[in-house]
This record gives structure tokens, C-alpha cells and sequence, in this order.
């Protein structure tokens, strides 16, 4: 029979999901028709789905839990959080997804926080923000003019793929990125350039020291 210990660590447990549950209602509410917002009680994986907010998905409460779910049930070293991974709604319309797992006390997976953005319904929006900025056909290839040094422009223009691959701005990578970022662009020759580390520093919003101590 179970102890007085076993059923207080229940009961944490339940407190922390029901705790997580007002977040995922609270961010499926602030991006509606936009994200939709999954928290799964890891508890019970053949009902896990305990709140869905913003559905996107079709799915419904006490469905039963994903495959990344399962393994996050048999494994607790997997990551905690799963961020940016393409995915896809049952329907075909591709998504960008995000999955948080929650811990015990115990260090037991308990829970998972998902986020699943609707990439579909930004189509219109960037097809918009191309036409905007779009230029005249013979010169998109060859500008007639230079309005920065050419190696500045290329130099920006490596930061900015590179932090794009890290699905954030420069400015708001984390200091481990910054520090990758900033060494793999001294592997690939950009520091001969003059005036590249501060323009690095400039861009990744740090100061020319931290560069220059970002690349060893």
C-alpha cells in the first residue's frame, strides 16, 4: 500500500501539471490562430494529452501521447527542451515545433509543453515582404553601386545566415552561439578583413575584447 511520501510526491506532481496548464492556455491565447499549444501528462501516455489550446492539430483531450513523449518517458536524460524542429499538421501545413519536458522532484519526466506554429499562414506575409523589398530584375545580381565596404556587406551577411540557422537575431543568440558563430567565421577567413571584429562586435551587440576572446 502506498506510503504518505508516495502520495504527497503525487500530489506535487499533480500541482505542477495543473500549474503548466495555465501556461499553455495562457500562450495559446496570446497567439490564436497562429500556434497551437499541447501540454501531455507523461503519466498516463495512453491518455496524455491533458490541455490543448488554439487546436491545430485535430487532436483531443486524453489522446495518447507523441513519440517524442515515449521517449522522453524511457529516457530521462533526454533533452529537455527540443526547440525549432520542422513538423507537420495531420492536414499537410507545415509547422515549426518546440517541446519543453517538465521534471519532478525526482528528476522524472512528468510532462511536456509543445508548441506547434502554424508556418503555413505566414506564407502570405513573406510572399508580401518579398515584393517589398524586391529591386529591378538586371540589377538584383550586379547592384550599380556598393553603399558599404564590400567585405562589411559579406561579413554581415554570413552573421545574419549563421544566426539564421540558429533560428534567432545576433543580438539575442546565447553566448555559446555568439562564441560558435564567432569561430566559425574565423575558420572561414572573415577576420582578415580590417575592421571585421568590430564589425562583428557591432552586429552580435558585444564588445570588440569579447570577440577577439570568442575566437580561441
Amino acid at each position: 500500500m502506498p506510503d504518505a511520501g508516495a502520495y504527497a510526491a503525487a500530489d506535487a506532481d499533480e500541482h505542477l501539471i495543473r500549474e503548466a496548464e495555465k501556461i499553455a492556455v495562457a500562450l495559446g491565447r496570446m497567439f490564436p490562430g497562429l500556434c497551437e499549444v499541447v501540454l501531455h501528462d507523461l503519466r498516463n501516455p495512453e491518455c496524455a494529452v491533458r490541455a490543448i489550446e488554439n487546436n491545430l492539430s485535430g487532436r483531443q483531450i486524453g489522446d495518447s501521447v507523441t513519440e517524442l513523449g515515449l521517449q522522453r518517458i524511457h529516457d530521462p536524460q533526454y533533452p529537455s527542451v527540443v526547440q525549432n524542429y520542422p513538423n507537420r499538421f495531420p492536414d499537410g501545413r507545415p509547422a515549426k515545433s518546440t517541446s519543453i519536458g517538465i521534471k519532478n522532484a525526482a528528476g522524472e519526466y512528468i510532462a511536456a509543453l509543445c508548441l506547434n506554429l502554424d508556418v503555413s499562414v505566414l506564407s502570405p506575409v513573406t510572399l508580401a515582404l518579398s515584393n517589398l523589398v524586391a529591386t529591378e530584375t538586371p540589377h538584383r545580381e550586379h547592384p550599380l553601386e556598393s553603399l558599404r565596404d564590400r567585405n562589411a556587406r559579406e561579413l554581415r551577411e554570413a552573421v545574419e545566415a549563421l544566426s539564421a540557422e540558429r533560428a534567432a537575431p545576433p543580438r539575442s543568440l546565447s553566448r555559446a552561439d555568439k562564441k560558435a558563430l564567432v569561430q566559425q567565421l574565423h575558420r572561414d577567413g572573415y577576420f582578415d578583413s580590417r575592421d571585421a571584429a568590430q564589425t562583428i562586435a557591432d552586429l552580435l551587440g558585444v564588445s570588440r575584447a569579447t570577440v577577439y576572446n570568442y575566437t580561441r
